[in-house]
């Protein structure tokens, strides 16, 4: 039994997240029944201290003709029995849609409102478009929707997610179109509100119109494409695995939804191409890719199972407990949030 949250803007939080978390996933189960088997996502449940501090909800793709793997997950965490915690309540969505069709991009967004317990409260807002194979038409498309979506904010959320989603030691950024605010909160929590959802709303109709589309052309792909297609979810896990400050934060808080936070990596990877990494990595983010090369399986590709994403969980967790230090080494935006030491 999960229990509650108290506060009003919780409570509300967590309606918005379950109304965007039913939206995207109906479009999902569309997906599924025009290009495929007509699978819908099924829902998989986990709770925190066994429900006492709440819990949440995830629906995973099952339909593997149109999806390499898709999560769209909700949670909402509170501590309103231990005086302990600062936090009172963090209440997220956060997915990530890998197409098996490499033409089709893969997209990851998140959204999440923060409170702590003497009423201060803050969103987490992100979208970000990832192809395999780059499609200018469908960049732009995602580009103008974050413009026209964010308004006022495009300039500052552009910026702060090209930073995020840069990857120095390689030369890149993780995706094409990246936009993320943190600390959002303009001291209208309606207005604030209206806007997560609009937002929210937004990218995903735009998402699944660039993904119609694309799959409605590109009826057939090779192997140069998936080989391509490889080649990026590889960098995806690398991104998520070494720099993602949310997934890091997630797996430090507690081990009791690892497969969920491990839910937006792909379903193989290049092994061989993570090797030729660990030389470029500075130290310790050195041994980290290192740890993670030698977990995952002797194949080509290398695949990435449930048991696969226990142990990388795993890793990662002990590598930031022996090196707290390097979590000034993740990704980040302008600021910082203290995700880790609000459930202290």
């Amino acid at each position: 039994m999960v229990t509650p949250a108290h506060s009003l803007e919780a409570k509300i939080a967590k309606q918005l997240v379950e109304d965007i978390q039913s939206y995207f996933v109906r479009k999902l189960d569309d997906l599924s029944h025009t290009f495929g088997r007509d699978i819908g996502c099924e829902a998989v449940e986990w709770l925190r201290d066994e429900g006492r501090h709440g819990g949440g909800v995830r629906y995973e793709t099952r339909d593997e003709l149109v999806f390499n793997r898709g999560s769209v997950n909700i949670s909402q965490v509170h501590y309103d029995d231990d005086e302990t915690k600062k936090l009172g309540s963090a209440t997220a969505i956060s997915t990530i849609i890998h197409p098996q069709n490499p033409h089709a991009p893969s997209m990851h967004m998140h959204i999440s409102w923060t409170q702590m317990k003497e009423g201060k409260g803050y969103w987490r807002i992100m979208a970000d478009l990832n192809p395999s194979l780059v499609d200018r038409v469908a960049q732009r498309e995602f580009d103008m929707m974050l413009d026209k979506v964010s308004g006022e904010y495009y300039e500052e959320g552009t910026a702060q997610g090209d930073k995020y989603f840069d990857i120095p030691v390689l030369g890149r950024t993780r995706g094409v179109s990246h936009f993320y605010l943190e600390n959002f909160n303009t001291g209208h929590f309606d207005q604030d509100l209206a806007f997560a959802k609009t937002f929210g709303e937004n990218v995903i109709d735009t998402y699944i119109g660039i993904v119609l589309q694309t799959l409605g052309y590109y009826r057939t792909f090779d192997a140069e494409d998936k080989a391509q297609q490889l080649q990026y979810h590889t960098l995806y896990l690398f991104q998520v695995l070494t720099m993602d400050r949310g997934t890091t934060a997630g797996l430090l808080i507690h081990d009791q939804n690892d497969v969920g936070i491990m839910g937006s990596i792909p379903s193989h990877v290049d092994k061989e191409l993570l090797q030729s990494w660990v030389s470029k990595m500075p130290k310790p983010q050195d041994e980290l890719l290192e740890a993670i090369i030698d977990v995952l399986p002797d194949e080509s590709p290398s695949p990435v199972t449930i048991e696969i994403k226990q142990k990388l969980a795993n890793v990662v967790r002990v590598h930031y407990k022996k090196y707290p230090e390097a979590l000034d080494m993740q990704a980040s935006g302008n600021s910082t949030p203290p995700t880790v030491d609000n459930h202290k």
